[in-house]
């Protein structure tokens, strides 16, 4: 297969995968409930609309600002707007062709900021790392908080909820043993991998050396503060859902998360797969899949809007660079 080939799936897969969704939703749904859930989308309280795009603009920036203390280590402190505007773009650009966000960010702090590519990719790395283990986090939380739930909802899908912590098990022994035989490997593959991890751990852990360690902390602590409650307000706009606790909140958040990374910027699966979580606490269809497409089309517009303004104002307000 052609570099070509792959490169073309790569872009082409997930947009494909993403338009097939939205038409399995469309179609697997019957008028009446597509009736009601346009309804519900179009009555959609906008204060709380409006709330949670506001904290969406909030992460980026704070996001910007906890970029500025990764590179400065590195002896860059590259122009807040420039970091803003840049961020937005990606982005943007993440949502057309998966994973290209991160080259163009580091591509643009090259052009606009003379930082070279390969500090601040690493950089951008870095920051990938730490928003996993955030995630994974949260997912941990999640599964402590809402345990008998969502066994019981493995359980009625067919899987025995043994076997998965059976699996886990087994799962972390063979990642204890791998991360074993990497340490004493001579291998050229493996010590190549070894240096690439070890790559990644340095970043991680030399956020606790920078001189703006605690500002990295709390700003990385406040983007997923904000992302959960972005997700939240969006319960008062769906009268099914105003109910909803926040720990039964988090488990729908850790499923849209996942979509988030399987299509172009959750496309198609993310509604769907936020309404199956919401369905485990017994929100109906017709207001789960309404609360997923009200997410979804508020954060998506707020990106398409403020990425496609800053892809326009970057190069005008560095017309010297």
């Amino acid at each position: 297969m052609t570099n070509t080939v792959k490169k073309s799936l790569k872009i082409g897969l997930p947009i494909f995968l993403g338009v097939f969704l939205v038409w399995y939703s469309y179609y697997s749904t019957s008028a009446e409930d597509r009736k009601q859930i346009i309804f519900y989308i179009k009555e959609a309280n906008l204060f709380w609309v409006g709330i949670s795009v506001l904290m969406g603009i909030l992460s980026h920036l704070s996001r910007a600002i906890r970029w500025n203390y990764l590179l400065e280590p590195l002896g860059y402190k590259p122009k807040l707007g420039n970091n803003i505007l840049i961020i937005l773009t990606s982005y943007f650009a993440n949502l057309g062709i998966p994973r290209s966000g991160e080259i163009l960010r580091a591509t643009a702090l090259t052009t606009y900021e003379n930082v070279p590519f390969e500090k601040g990719f690493g950089t951008i790395v870095t920051e990938r790392v730490i928003d996993l283990i955030m995630l994974l986090t949260i997912v941990i939380i999640t599964f402590f908080l809402q345990t008998d739930i969502i066994l019981e909802f493995f359980e009625n899908k067919g899987f025995n909820p043994n076997k998965i912590l059976l699996l886990l098990a087994i799962a972390g022994i063979l990642g204890a043993l791998l991360f074993y035989f990497l340490k004493k490997s001579s291998n050229p593959f493996l010590v190549k991998i070894r240096s690439f991890v070890n790559g990644l751990l340095q970043g991680v852990f030399s956020i606790f050396k920078m001189k703006n360690k605690w500002a990295f902390i709390f700003h990385t602590f406040f983007i997923w503060f904000v992302y959960v409650a972005m997700f939240w307000v969006i319960k008062f706009t769906v009268p099914e859902t105003i109910n909803l606790t926040v720990s039964q909140l988090l488990v729908a958040f850790v499923f849209g998360a996942f979509a988030m990374t399987a299509t172009n910027g959750g496309i198609g699966l993310y509604p769907i797969v936020v309404s199956s979580a919401l369905a485990i606490f017994g929100i109906s269809s017709v207001s789960g899949d309404a609360f997923g497409w009200i997410m979804w089309i508020s954060q998506t517009l707020m990106v398409v809007v403020f990425g496609a303004i800053s892809f326009l104002v970057l190069p005008l307000l560095n017309r010297n660079q």
